[in-house]
């Protein structure tokens, strides 16, 4: 959490011995999915398309322009621009170290920085390898804000979207922020299509 790594930064305390009170700890994650959703909403009206296309990225920070992308763009900006983490290091890193634990979907031997963090089967990994993963329901009180979930979309497609802090006009479920298709919005689809993940990631 932002909180812990603040103090750890400023040699606070150690890392060994330093556990946050229950009560802080509740408060940081609380305070991190806020700027996780609101980093995410950041997004609407900013990136209007859907490109799938291959491009070169800078490593880290790399991103294609913010005017187009894919769900997994959605996911990766929110976590560089709300709390700082950079997914497309992370799970290259992490690849590295463990090619195999990750699906061999695309006939690649290697990891590659410019594509690996903007598929979904991979972040689905990645969340899992990092115990981010939580049980999927059918109840939207399971869902809070800044939670990721995976869906699978007709045609077999994955899809990624975050929980938003806004629900339903009936109450009964949060929106999630995601691109379908036509650009980064807020809209009522967490159970539109079958869930195949729950993650809740923090470092």
């Amino acid at each position: 959490m932002l909180f812990r790594r603040a103090l750890l930064a400023g040699g606070l305390v150690s890392g060994a011995a330093f556990v946050l009170p229950a009560g802080l700890r509740a408060q940081a994650a609380e305070d991190d999915a806020q700027k996780l959703v609101a980093a995410a909403r950041q997004q609407i009206g900013v990136t209007l398309t859907y490109d799938p296309a291959y491009s070169r990225l800078d490593y880290p920070g790399g991103d294609v322009p913010r005017a187009r992308g894919v769900c997994t763009d959605v996911i990766v900006r929110a976590y560089r621009d709300g709390l700082a983490i950079d997914l497309q290091v992370l799970v290259h890193e992490d690849m590295r170290r463990a090619f195999s634990a990750y699906p061999p979907l695309w006939g690649l031997k290697r990891t590659d920085r410019n594509i690996d963090h903007r598929r979904v089967p991979n972040l689905q990994a990645f969340f899992k390898r990092q115990g981010a993963a939580l049980p999927v329901s059918k109840d939207g009180a399971d869902y809070r804000p800044g939670d990721i979930v995976s869906q699978i979309l007709p045609g077999n497609l994955p899809h990624i979207g975050i929980v938003a802090d806004a629900r339903s006009a009936d109450g009964a479920r949060p929106l999630l922020v995601h691109n379908i298709g036509a650009g980064a919005r807020l809209e009522d689809v967490l159970f539109a299509y079958p869930l195949t993940g729950h993650y809740r990631y923090r470092v």
